[in-house]
């Protein structure tokens, strides 16, 4: 029997866009004639993979079908929410439908993550297929590069998942890394009896619900429009919160694999530095008296430079009027003014420059610095530099 993959789609990505009510989601954000999405999509269609099922909400239902277009999938069937009650009425919904047989594998992918070296990821899957059983649940371990405070973590004994984690603060993720734990990846994996078996033992509320709401739902050119009034009375939890936390039987797949949610303007500066030579293009270099900066990528109210600041560089003091700045060090040691607060940076580090501040970079040293820079606003021009001071002679 093939795996089946259900795909994740209804988040907002709202961590992206903070105080921005009209914003993208992140499953859809082009980074170059690629969406997260569209990458999950190519992704599903290896040999053990049978017809992918997309879960979403009404929201988003034009732009699945058009990426399922462009990627060519004609056998698919979408589970439409008809309200947000995150994911663990998400996940019951989809395994619910009535084409999923009892035994079936069923393999939970988000649609906004980035997995490198696929056929790694795809062995891991096949190889623990044979393990499956009607109570069990196998989640994704990626070995952590970083401790990170914007993940989740597990710890394990014989690959079995002894303890959680939620996004601990950077101290404590050095000990759960010293201990051997992994990031969560939030993917899943498990037959349709055991997801009904584990809803059905701890949350009896969710499993009737979403029951009556696939019963009473509408089909209609391979979308399943779920039944309103009952989906809205399943109580709102995450999967992790629901079931992961109240059973015993979860084992661990451990990855070492490259793999982001890009989450966060970070770890989308990490991406674009990773993957500069695909964007690098000699027109959008430009010279400045301090250095250059070369447009990585444009794109939908954001833009990504890499700022090369020379030695003994110094860029204006300045602010900006229509934007914030996210900036990734790779390279150099640079002094950063940040309104009255005065610091040096380190490959690695990060710094948020939020909109109006008063903000400089200074190379005081031998080697040169690089900077990769994500400008988020509505306005992205040089025309929105004001210059307080200049070693250049450019305030007026």
């Amino acid at each position: 029997m093939k795996i089946r993959p259900v795909i994740l789609c209804g988040g907002a990505g709202t961590r992206l866009w903070p105080k921005v009510k009209k914003h993208q989601a992140k499953q859809f954000i082009d980074f170059g004639n690629w969406t997260l999405l569209g990458k999950t999509l190519e992704r599903v269609k290896a040999s053990i993979f049978d017809a992918p099922i997309i879960s979403t909400n009404a929201k988003y239902l034009r732009q699945v079908k058009q990426h399922l277009k462009k990627h060519k999938i004609r056998k698919f069937k979408i589970v439409l929410e008809p309200a947000k009650r995150n994911t663990a009425p998400a996940i019951l919904s989809t395994a619910l439908i009535n084409d999923i047989p009892n035994e079936q594998p069923l393999m939970f992918l988000a649609a906004d993550h980035l997995i490198e070296k696929v056929g790694l990821f795809n062995k891991a899957i096949k190889k623990n297929q044979k393990k499956l059983t009607h109570n069990n649940i196998f989640i994704f371990g990626i070995k952590p590069t970083m401790p990170s405070s914007e993940f989740g973590y597990f710890l394990t004994k014989n690959n079995k998942v002894s303890r959680f984690v939620e996004k601990p603060k950077e101290a404590k993720a050095k000990q759960i890394i010293s201990k051997k734990g992994y990031w969560n990846s939030g993917m899943f994996y498990m037959r349709k009896d055991s997801i009904i078996n584990n809803f059905k033992k701890y949350q009896p509320n969710i499993y009737r619900n979403c029951n009556k709401a696939v019963t009473k739902a509408k089909y209609k050119s391979n979308v399943y429009y779920l039944n309103k009034q009952a989906f809205t009375k399943a109580t709102a939890k995450s999967f992790d919160y629901a079931i992961l936390e109240k059973t015993k039987d979860i084992n661990a797949i451990k990855l070492d694999i490259p793999w982001s949610d890009l989450g966060s303007w970070k770890e989308i500066c990490k991406m674009y530095g990773r993957n500069k030579r695909h964007y690098f293009k000699k027109k959008n270099v430009f010279h400045r008296p301090w250095g250059s900066y070369v447009n990585l990528f444009n794109g939908k109210e954001f833009l990504i430079k890499e700022l090369y600041v020379k030695p003994k560089g110094i860029l204006s003091l300045q602010k900006h009027h229509h934007r914030a700045e996210h900036w990734v060090v790779t390279q150099g040691k640079p002094k950063i003014t940040l309104n009255k607060k005065y610091f040096t940076m380190k490959p690695d580090e990060t710094i948020f420059i939020p909109l109006g501040a008063i903000h400089r970079i200074e190379n005081p040293y031998k080697k040169p610095v690089k900077i990769i820079e994500a400008q988020v606003g509505s306005i992205l021009k040089e025309t929105d530099i004001v210059r307080f001071q200049d070693i250049y002679g450019r305030v007026k």
